[in-house]
């Protein structure tokens, strides 16, 4: 099994799929790396080398942000939107639809399950 930024690389499954298990990584930064470390789309991860693994890994390391340095920016940005204290960062801190969605109906994902309200049966 390989181990390319601190994630196991399913052996059994195309090179351009395996890579996308990196968060941070989707089908068009996959298509780039393998096309920059000149690997054919149709290898599958087992049929790679040693030295090919570690290409592919060393080209991750130097050009793109993945896993918790990914993770690490997000979350800053986040964070750095509720300290300024703006809508967005309003929003994030009160868990509700960032993106102008309506929140009167929907929106369960943020708020959480529906709370019953005391005294609302008609």
């Amino acid at each position: 099994m390989a181990r390319i930024a601190g994630v196991n690389i399913p052996t059994n499954k195309r090179v351009v799929i395996a890579l996308q298990y990196i968060h941070g990584i989707g089908a068009k930064f996959a298509q780039e790396i393998i096309e920059k470390n000149n690997i054919d789309a149709a290898r599958r991860v087992n049929e790679l080398s040693d030295a090919e693994v570690l290409q592919i890994r060393e080209t991750i390391d130097r050009d793109y942000l993945v896993e918790g340095d990914l993770r690490r920016e997000t979350a800053m940005n986040i964070k750095r939107l509720m300290d300024l204290g703006c809508y967005r960062g309003l929003r994030h801190r009160r868990g509700l639809p960032v993106r102008g969605q309506r929140t009167h109906t929907n929106a369960r994902t943020r708020k959480g399950p529906a709370k019953p309200i005391a005294g609302k049966k008609k």
